[in-house]
């Protein structure tokens, strides 16, 4: 079997992405072999590195399913599927839609097209019987261009990983930022600007940023922590203290919801909120007034869930699992051992799923790590 030659521009306007794969169809052939499924994975990751979009790959995907072995190499790599057939794949997608994404596939230089004389694509025969010429969609590009492909997915992951890395910094930034502005020694004299600015660094984080902008508000907060470090060296509170505050609170007379017993949002195992404030102290330092009852709780949390990593997503998952409250506790559990958690939004998600998962475990986990630690001092 041979390849046909022909040009695979056609009528269609010449981007990069098409002088690229035409450079690399002229290339010397490659004595590579890569799993076609393991490169469209790549592909998937660094696809923004060639402007592609989640549909395309969608299209890539029904496109790579006709050809039958699992491993691209060298020789003839087109597949020739019919319209209808690929919209059959991918379940029904219109034929305006189906050509618009195999347009971008080809631009970007993942796929080159071998037109017929009529336009259908299709294989012709020799007189023993084998395929002579293919008219159809060529995956070659896709093998010659693996390690480009590789490199983009490969710097993808880096970068989603510095920018996860950059958030969980950010989110201990602005813990230790909150806790030293609600400081009382710093309330009297604190700056009128300081605290909308905090506001809007945490409306920014419900926001995709990239690592420039994680840059700017990471620099923002070590500078506003310098700032007032250098104009008053604030002792950290310490647990103890904030938990006896706390205390106090939960036990005003002015405040009876705060130790209902059984309300709609109460939290699961017959947990007081007062003792899960005291196994999560941190939470409270994100909160401008003292939390009083499970609604308060829920709020802090629901704001600062984008914060530690946890996607709407997942967050929905696991108030609808485990329950409003239950995610709270969850959550402030989360953050009081944040720096033991690799994947927060993995960590919630699979707590959300666990059969017969229950918080108080949780909670009275942290209360005798407390214990352990105070009684070593």
């Amino acid at each position: 079997m041979r390849q046909l030659s022909t040009t695979s521009l056609g009528r269609r306007a010449i981007s990069a992405g098409l002088m690229a794969a035409e450079a690399a169809a002229a290339s010397p052939a490659s004595s590579i072999t890569v799993d076609k499924w393991a490169i469209l994975q790549d592909l998937t990751d660094g696809r923004e590195a060639f402007g592609l979009t989640d549909r395309n790959l969608s299209v890539l995907s029904a496109l790579l399913s006709f050809y039958p072995a699992r491993e691209l190499s060298g020789g003839v790599l087109t597949v020739f599927p019919s319209n209808a057939s690929l919209s059959g794949r991918l379940h029904g997608m219109p034929e305006s839609t189906l050509r618009r994404h195999v347009a971008a596939l080809v631009d970007a230089g993942m796929i080159r097209r071998h037109d017929s004389p009529n336009g259908k694509r299709y294989a012709t025969r020799d007189g023993r019987g084998r395929i002579d010429r293919v008219f159809g969609f060529d995956l070659t590009p896709l093998l010659l261009r693996a390690a480009e492909i590789s490199d983009a997915a490969t710097a993808a992951r880096d970068t989603s990983r510095m920018i996860r890395r950059k958030r969980q910094t950010i989110a201990l930034l602005m813990r230790d930022a909150m806790q030293l502005l609600n400081h009382p020694e710093n309330v009297a004299n604190q700056d009128p600007g300081a605290r909308p600015d905090m506001a809007e660094m945490h409306r920014a984080l419900r926001r995709k940023l990239d690592l420039t902008a994680l840059s700017e508000i990471e620099a923002a907060l070590r500078k506003l922590l310098g700032d007032r470090h250098g104009c008053r060296q604030t002792p950290r509170m310490s647990g103890n203290d904030s938990q006896n505050e706390r205390h106090q609170q939960k036990t005003d007379s002015d405040h009876p919801e705060s130790e209902e017993a059984k309300t709609e949002e109460d939290a699961g195992d017959d947990l007081p909120l007062v003792v899960v404030l005291e196994a999560a102290p941190e939470i409270s330092t994100y909160a401008e007034t003292p939390v009083r009852d499970w609604h308060d709780l829920i709020r802090i949390t629901d704001f600062l869930h984008p914060m530690l990593g946890v996607t709407r997503e997942t967050w929905q998952l696991a108030q609808r699992n485990l329950g409003r409250s239950n995610a709270a506790i969850v959550l402030a559990c989360m953050l009081q051992k944040f720096s033991s958690i690799r994947t927060p939004g993995a960590y919630l998600r699979k707590l959300a799923t666990t059969d017969n998962f229950r918080v108080g475990p949780m909670v009275k986990a942290l209360l005798r790590r407390d214990d352990l630690a105070r009684g070593s001092c």
